[in-house]
């Protein structure tokens, strides 16, 4: 049944896009414990090992039900666009003990039935449950995604919330609402999300100054949410890019007359840079160095042929309109 929101004009104007490390942590479990529903399943398969020699793995299964759900506590909203994983994990570390039982229990219950057993039989000590999975993660987030999956999973992150403030500045609200999923629809001051599990009748969320956060994933089919009387109204949507998360993949075939003026390597890099991309992402598809892409890019900088901008910790590449034109067939 559709989830509505509803927005006053101050709630819109505070409305903000964020990429949470914390979220992306814990609903990359899904990957584990539902394989082969998401186009990265083969980079998934790469960290298996890893993932496996975790002596809490079994754990972090068990944080996942049958449907996919996973505790609303282990994904707060970030108070900021571009939060730390530590810091978002203290957040976590920080839940409530005496609210753990009701929480894995709107979680499991409606769908599974029981409580998975790992967590069953420690919650009688939630305190000490709540830092085994804090402990958990750290682990998972240290030994298996920081390494090589979450710098190329949030250049995809960061690039799709770029993409956002461009068609915001373009379309306005509705075009922004109507690109994000087609689940989401905007029209008289209601975002509503036609959402088909989770709630059994209609949900009316007036949004009154709590803000509104939108998040991108790379682990979800369509756009979702959590909602409470205590959480932060918040649109969770699958990020655009998914594919380049495979591995490195040829660009797009170029003009044979721009490649003979700007050279191979310049040309390909422009036909890579139809969306915002970092220069370790570009490296990545490319399969060559970052200063080698650096090189280039700054040539392509000072031809104006491609623009950057800082994106939190990234700077970000794209092409120009002047770009466009020479690549067009």
């Amino acid at each position: 049944m559709p989830v509505r929101f509803r927005l006053g004009l101050a709630d819109l104007a505070s409305a903000y896009f964020a990429c949470s490390p914390i979220q992306e942590t814990v609903l990359s479990l899904r990957m584990w414990t539902h394989p082969g529903r998401y186009p990265h399943t083969a980079a998934f398969e790469a960290m298996r090992p890893a993932f496996e020699a975790l002596p809490a793995a079994p754990l972090l299964r068990a944080l996942v039900a049958g449907n996919k759900y996973v505790p609303d506590f282990l994904t707060p909203r970030p108070t900021v666009p571009f939060p730390d994983f530590h810091a978002e994990l203290a957040r976590v570390r920080s839940f409530e003990p005496a609210r753990l039982e009701a929480e894995l229990a709107q979680t499991f219950l409606p769908h599974d039935r029981v409580l998975p057993p790992l967590l069953a039989e420690r919650l009688d000590r939630p305190a000490e449950l709540i830092g085994e999975i804090a402990d958990a993660l750290a682990a998972y987030w240290t030994r298996v995604l920081e390494p090589s999956w979450w710098p190329r999973a949030r250049s995809v992150l960061h690039a799709d919330i770029v993409h956002r403030a461009r068609v915001l500045a373009e379309r306005g609200a509705a075009g922004l609402f109507g690109d994000l999923d087609h689940r989401l629809r905007w029209a008289d001051g209601v975002l509503t999300l036609a959402w088909e599990w989770g709630y059994e009748q209609e949900s009316e969320v007036e949004v009154d100054g709590r803000g509104m956060t939108f998040l991108p994933t790379c682990f979800a089919r369509g756009a979702l949410t959590a909602i409470g009387p205590d959480l932060t109204p918040s649109i969770t949507y699958l990020a655009r890019g998914q594919a380049t998360l495979a591995g490195p993949a040829d660009p797009p075939p170029t003009p044979r007359a721009l490649e003979q003026l700007l050279g191979t390597p310049k040309a390909r890099l422009l036909a890579l840079l139809h969306e915002p991309v970092s220069t370790t992402e570009l490296a990545r598809r490319l399969a060559v160095t970052p200063g080698a892409v650096s090189q280039h890019l700054t040539v392509l900088h000072a031809t104006r042929l491609v623009t950057r901008a800082r994106h939190g910790r990234l700077v970000l590449y794209t092409r120009t309109p002047l770009a466009d034109r020479l690549l067009a067939p």
